[in-house]
Formats: C-alpha cells, sequence, structure tokens
C-alpha cells in the first residue's frame, strides 16, 4: 500500500479511499469467503466493511496500518453475521469422514483447510494464503503471537491428519 495514498485517504480524498478499496478487494473477499461461506454474506460483509472503513478512517493512526485496520474491521464484521446466524460456521456442513463412499475421492487441501474450525482458519488464510508475517495477524485478529503460532501449529497437524486419511482411504479403495 502507498502511504501517500492512505494519507490522502485518510484526509477526505474520496478517489484515494476507492484505490485503496480496490487494492483490498481480493484479500478481503478470500477472508469473508473462508468466514462466511456464502457470496451473498461476503458481498454484504465486504460493503459493510466499507462503509465503515470510509466513515471512519480519520481515526486511523498510523497509516502504514490500513490493510490491517481494514481486514480487522472486515473479521469482526464477518464475526457478527456469524453470531446472528446464531451459530458458527457451518461445522455441521463438515463431512463425516466415514459416512459414504463417494466422499473417498481424496480431501483437496483447499477443503480441509474449509474444514478447520473458524479460528485455525483464519491464521491459516492470513497466513498462509494473504502471506501475512504472524505478527500481523496477530494485531488483526487482537490475539498473541504466541496464539497465532499455536492455532498454526495445531492446523497444521489436522491438515496432515486429514490429508493422510485421504490418502489411506483412497489407498484402500483403490486396492479393490
Amino acid at each position: 500500500m502507498d502511504i501517500q495514498v492512505v494519507i490522502r485517504a485518510i484526509q477526505g480524498d474520496r478517489e484515494a479511499f476507492t484505490t485503496l478499496m480496490r487494492q483490498l478487494e481480493s484479500p478481503m473477499y478470500a477472508i469473508a469467503k473462508q468466514m462466511l461461506q456464502r457470496d451473498e454474506d461476503c458481498a454484504d460483509a465486504m460493503q459493510e466493511t466499507i462503509l465503515s472503513a470510509y466513515k471512519s478512517i480519520h481515526s486511523l493512526r498510523e497509516p502504514a496500518f490500513f490493510r490491517t485496520w481494514v481486514i480487522r474491521i472486515l473479521i469482526n464484521k464477518c464475526n457478527r453475521m456469524l453470531k446472528q446466524r446464531d451459530h458458527l460456521v457451518s461445522l455441521t456442513n463438515i463431512p463425516d469422514k466415514h459416512s459414504a463412499a463417494d466422499d473417498y475421492g481424496g480431501m483437496e487441501l483447499r477443503e480441509a483447510i474449509d474444514n478447520l474450525e473458524l479460528p485455525m482458519r483464519l491464521v491459516v488464510i492470513l497466513h498462509y494464503v494473504q502471506d501475512l508475517p504472524i505478527k500481523e495477524v496477530a494485531r488483526m485478529l487482537d490475539i498473541s503471537v504466541g496464539t497465532v503460532k499455536s492455532r498454526l501449529y495445531r492446523a497444521r497437524e489436522k491438515l496432515l491428519r486429514w490429508l493422510d486419511f485421504s490418502e489411506e482411504v483412497e489407498d484402500t479403495y483403490e486396492s479393490r
């Protein structure tokens, strides 16, 4: 992010703000999709985030953290939407890995990530997919660096187990 563009946006330049939002559109959508999973909810969360950011950009103290600030607003909006749904991101949609033969086709990494609990999924997406440093992930989620590291560790462990399981199932299925 160009700090000068951020400063212009803070000073009220609408064009600068629009430019910044366009730069963040793809990462914002990816994060919202991981949290909310439904496109219409993602669009709502992004729209609310942009509106909130626009209304309160004058309160941004450090222009260098603009991206972190906007992503944090987005995460808060998504969390509010999830609470309004009265359930967490559809853990009920996680397929039972022992259920049907057609589930044994082998799990892709993306599917495995989608099956992680929300706190682990968020750190994986922010760190590995959005390529953000651990310190910035911690700042965005308002958690400690140690918590980010432990969630990443647990997420890697779960992903390895899921992927190992799908390979075992595939090997068993193909050997018949």
